[in-house]
């Protein structure tokens, strides 16, 4: 009877090991999920980050508002301007 018990720990003991084993991420699906982690951190600061919505409307004059209109093309603005001087050779 003790030897029961012991075969039935051990098959449990070995079961639970392989069920681990089986479970835990390979290396490339966690660098896949850091990956997915750190786009949606961008994604989650640059959508935290205060903008201005520029615009044109049916007339075609500019407007820059902070909210984007409804059904028109607009382009995302930074409300502050970046530290330095950028220089643009176009």
């Amino acid at each position: 009877m003790r030897s029961a018990w012991l075969a039935l720990l051990v098959g449990l003991l070995v079961g639970a090991g392989i069920a681990w084993w089986q479970s835990r991420d390979t290396p490339e699906q966690l660098r896949d999920r850091h990956q997915r982690a750190e786009r949606a951190a961008a994604a989650q600061a640059r959508d935290a980050e205060p903008v201005l919505y520029r615009w044109r409307d049916a007339t075609g004059v500019l407007q820059v508002t902070e909210k984007p209109p409804k059904g028109r093309p607009y382009q995302r603005v930074p409300r502050e301007a970046k530290a330095g001087i950028e220089v643009r050779g176009e």
